[in-house]
């Protein structure tokens, strides 16, 4: 397997745990967990699991130039990323906030122009926008505007997560070109987890251990160990072999594995737009994944 392919994989596997993802945390919060206190646990619990991973791991000295880049990198890519999409979504709708998130590659290409000076190629923009109405046919078809308390601050605070997320996949493909993964991504969840204390350390407090169930803890698990700490590693892996553009445009995916998670569990069902969702898709993210012979 090449290290593309193998890059490639990583994006994909990325967006499956991301997609089983939205059902299993749907079973924790706010139930057991409030969101902030969720996510300290996400960010606290990886923070840990990022370090001892890192003693196995390659050792290199981060300069001390690189840490603003790190902490900036923390900033939008752990604390204002969860942030404001968990809060954002308790004031608008879950639908809402799943096609604003999905805007994240448009804004990264538009963002990967500005400042990385990257040629905006008509095929990479056809397969955005071809992903793009896949998914939200996917995620609109059926539904209808609900349980929104506040829309408007709603979405504009899930919009600034996307663009919180195109700014960190941009920052850290700088780090990624210079050190190993394990090297740095240790320090932008310690980063991160200063951030996010502050805003979720009541909420975490608040948790009643003795009352939840033992599948919750489970799920609670699986959220740290493989929808927080592998997913960010398998992002930044991916993000050695891909421009930023083509990592983001994976995210069209979730909302596609999702309903696949979900038709298996018995909980949707399929139907033709779903599978024309499915198509366009796909075709998307092979339009933008597609490698030129000379400059990809």
């Amino acid at each position: 397997m090449s290290k593309r392919t193998w890059a490639l994989f990583a994006a994909t596997l990325v967006s499956i745990i991301y997609g089983v993802t939205f059902t299993i945390a749907k079973d924790v919060m706010p139930k057991y967990v409030e969101p902030f206190g969720f996510i300290t646990m996400r960010v606290g619990g990886s923070v840990l699991l990022f370090w001892l991973v890192s003693f196995f791991g390659p050792k290199e000295k981060i300069a001390l130039e690189d840490f603003p880049r790190i902490a900036a990198a923390a900033l939008f890519g752990v604390a204002l990323n969860m942030l404001t999409f968990f809060k954002g979504l308790s004031y608008t709708s879950p639908i809402m906030g799943a096609v604003l998130m999905v805007t994240t590659p448009m804004i990264v290409l538009i963002l990967s122009a500005i400042i990385m000076k990257e040629r905006m190629q008509k095929r990479k923009i056809f397969g955005i926008i071809l992903g793009l109405a896949g998914t939200i046919t996917l995620i609109l078809y059926g539904k209808s505007m609900v349980n929104a308390p506040n829309a408007t601050l709603g979405n504009l605070l899930v919009f600034i997560n996307a663009i919180s997320y195109g700014f960190y996949l941009i920052l850290v493909k700088k780090l990624m070109d210079k050190y190993n993964a394990f090297t740095f991504v240790k320090w932008i969840y310690t980063f991160g987890f200063i951030m996010v204390l502050p805003f979720g350390w009541s909420e975490f407090h608040a948790i009643n251990w003795t009352t939840i169930p033992t599948d919750i803890y489970w799920k609670i698990g699986f959220v740290v160990v493989f929808s927080t700490f592998l997913t960010y590693l398998l992002n930044l892996i991916s993000m050695r072999e891909l421009k930023p553009t083509t990592v983001a445009v994976f995210i069209y995916l979730q909302p596609l594995f999702a309903t696949i998670f979900a038709v298996g569990l018995g909980k949707d069902e399929l139907s033709l737009v779903k599978l024309l969702s499915a198509v366009l898709i796909f075709a998307g993210v092979y339009l933008v994944t597609q490698k030129r012979v000379k400059s990809e």
